[in-house]
């Protein structure tokens, strides 16, 4: 027997009260019609059974049906998701989203010879496609070449939005406020000296991490100082702790605070500091973006940004789907909103 889903896990996926969703599921209460169509969308999508009026949740899903034979939806990645990753839970979402509506996730890793070639794997049938959805393709021409397809297609996070024009919806996290205020946090409690971590060029999430780091030094009238900051190219063995303590040995000084662009970075930069004999929070504060599970399994745990990854992954099948069913409107640009967490690496900061 299948686990029974909770008025709560529907809330937590749609960021809502628990009480809203109640009042929806039991037609109790003043509820919107098009709050009340999302709870029951996203509970049959969820597989909750407990419907005062299973009949309206059915009607949702029949208003979406698969057309033309073209039950496929392509996941295309260059980089499969890790269990750590923030895709996983996204991607699990998103799956379980689509599967209530009639839709097969196949999932396509796109090698090296795809992206030279801007060709797709020979398994897709471009007949039976409905729609694409890309996750971790950064590379501007192959992203390019598919937004000729004239496929529907979402792309979660891009490759540098000002050096390429992409005609397709794109789906991020939110970064900018997130950073921006855990950057003048830091300078708030007398920080000064703040490094920034990763190939800030990777992705269109990492540049806007950069830039916000950039605003927030600048609106408190610090200099960007590069040579606190550990830029190199995303080849880079960032995951190697000696390579990375030669890094942090030949910067300029050693900063107060290390802001890195996602926790992987992070979580490598306190094994580095680690080795070079440095005691993270006190002699130097650290900090991430996603909290991934390593997070708080990493000692000291890890100060980062949440990201809703579930909640990601549902408004990535709405948005798809949307787009399936009216290929002609304006493209999207959408963002989820992110949470600050405190925690050790940081000590006192928050």
């Amino acid at each position: 027997m299948g686990k029974r889903v909770t008025l709560q896990e529907i809330a937590d996926a749609l960021g809502m009260s628990r009480n809203t969703v109640s009042r929806a599921l039991n037609n109790s209460g003043a509820v919107s019609a098009e709050t009340r169509n999302k709870i029951c969308q996203m509970a049959t999508a969820l597989g909750y059974k407990q419907f005062s009026s299973i009949e309206r949740a059915d009607a949702i899903i029949s208003s979406a049906p698969v057309k033309n034979g073209k039950t496929e939806i392509a996941l295309l990645t260059h980089s499969f998701p890790g269990s750590s990753h923030s895709g996983n839970k996204l991607l699990s979402a998103f799956q379980n989203k689509i599967d209530s509506l009639g839709y097969r996730l196949s999932i396509n890793i796109i090698k090296d010879n795809d992206i030279d070639n801007l060709c797709l794997p020979t398994n897709i049938d471009l007949n039976t496609l409905a729609g694409i959805l890309c996750i971790e393709m950064f590379s501007e021409e192959y992203s390019t070449f598919l937004c000729k397809l004239g496929i529907p297609i979402l792309f979660v996070d891009t490759p540098l939005l000002h050096r390429c024009n992409l005609s397709a919806d794109t789906l991020f996290m939110e970064n900018a406020s997130s950073v921006y205020r855990l950057i003048n946090t830091f300078i708030s409690s007398g920080k000064k000296k703040i490094s920034f971590v990763g190939d800030r060029f990777h992705c269109q999430s990492f540049y806007e991490r950069w830039q916000a780091y950039v605003s927030a030094m600048a609106d408190n009238s610090l200099n960007i100082d590069t040579s606190l900051c550990i830029l190199d190219d995303d080849s880079n063995p960032y995951y190697d702790t000696s390579w990375l303590s030669e890094k942090i040995k030949s910067l300029k000084e050693m900063p107060e605070v290390f802001f890195c662009a996602n926790d992987f970075l992070a979580t490598s930069t306190i094994k580095a500091l680690r080795s070079l004999g440095k005691n993270v929070p006190k002699d130097v504060m650290v900090c991430g973006f996603d909290n991934a599970p390593e997070a708080t399994i990493i000692e000291p745990n890890l100060t980062t940004v949440k990201i809703h990854s579930s909640s990601m992954g549902y408004t990535a099948a709405d948005i798809l789907l949307s787009r399936i069913a009216n290929p002609h409107t304006p493209y999207k640009k959408t963002y989820i909103e992110t949470d600050i967490i405190y925690r050790e690496s940081t000590e006192t900061a928050g």
